[in-house]
């Protein structure tokens, strides 16, 4: 068991719910827009647990163009996961690092991944949380599967194929007890240049009897990952929402990054609360991104586009993230 979460630990794509029976979620975040960019969907597979020890499968899957979300319920036992490298298997579903399967009512078909960008991984900081990563008590865990990556295959959805090939893909997942009480989530790769992408959230993060804000952005351009965490000397200035944007500014030792999102119109989904899925969050697969990274010592914008397609969150008591 122990051997199993120390992987788990280096390679956040693996499950890490090994020995848990209670209070406890896990669920990977599969988005795919077509070539066309008329198709936007996210698959979300995972386990959730609750108090009492009460265990249920699903799969979730959000059409962000059509604004429908579909939950499908699954007995725990289907819930098959591998020891190794990440293999995820429910009723003929089938889940991992370079491809998915799906056959649940109004959805068939399989799409595969590839070139993907990862978050860099280091032996101290062995996934996007960096340190905290090592905590044992935190409330929710995130990682980033691939910043970017291309799609290929096919979906039918509701009787109609859906063409992915040489679509964008982005991976990410959550693992813990709940989600923040409040938190601002954002993820775009759909720039007018290929091969840019974008993640940035901010969120209340309780940490030994206290609370604190913690924030998490990472750029990915001209193959690099330029960073933003409350790990790496940077600094969050400005966290902002109302009813149609959302307003970030961090910078760190090198640059300073400037985030304005337009609201797009929003799906409601299951969110977890103390392991089991009685949450609920609205999201956007429609929204844009203004984006701007400017170099601290010279002052001179160093990227500056708008990112489309973009999946945005804004949850729960955000007076509390508001700076």
């Amino acid at each position: 068991m122990i051997i199993k979460r120390i992987q788990s630990l280096y390679n956040p794509e693996r499950y890490h719910g090994w020995g848990r029976s209670k209070n406890y979620f896990e669920g990977w975040y599969y988005k795919m827009i077509s070539a066309d960019e008329k198709h936007a969907i996210a698959v979300i597979p995972g386990i959730a647990m609750d108090e009492n020890g009460k265990k249920q499968a699903f799969i979730q899957v959000l059409d962000g163009k059509n604004l429908k979300a579909d939950y499908v319920k699954f007995l725990s036992s289907s819930f098959k996961v591998g020891k190794g490298e990440f293999q995820l298997n429910m009723e003929g579903n089938h889940f991992s690092s370079s491809r998915l399967r799906l056959d649940i009512p109004g959805f068939k078909g399989e799409i595969e991944f590839e070139n993907q960008v990862q978050w860099r991984k280091k032996w101290y900081s062995p996934g996007i949380m960096g340190p905290f990563s090592f905590m044992p008590f935190m409330e929710c865990y995130h990682g980033i599967l691939s910043m970017d990556h291309t799609v290929k295959g096919s979906l039918t959805i509701d009787g109609k194929e859906i063409d992915f090939n040489n679509g964008r893909g982005y991976m990410e997942k959550d693992w813990g007890r709940s989600f923040p009480i409040a938190y601002f989530w954002m993820q775009s790769n759909h720039f007018s240049k290929e091969g840019v992408s974008l993640k940035a959230s901010i969120a209340k993060i309780p940490f030994a009897k206290r609370k604190f804000v913690g924030f998490i952005a990472g750029l990915w351009l001209d193959g690099k990952l330029i960073r933003f965490t409350t790990y790496n000397a940077s600094k969050l200035i400005r966290s902002f929402a109302d009813e149609n944007t959302v307003e970030i500014k961090m910078k760190n030792p090198k640059y300073i990054l400037h985030i304005n999102a337009t609201r797009g119109e929003t799906t409601e989904l299951a969110s977890p609360i103390l392991g089991f899925m009685d949450g609920r969050v609205e999201e956007s697969m429609t929204a844009v991104l203004e984006v701007k990274l400017i170099e601290k010592k010279t002052g001179r914008v160093i990227f500056e586009d708008k990112g489309r397609n973009a999946g945005l969150e804004v949850a729960g008591k955000i007076d509390e993230i508001t700076i």
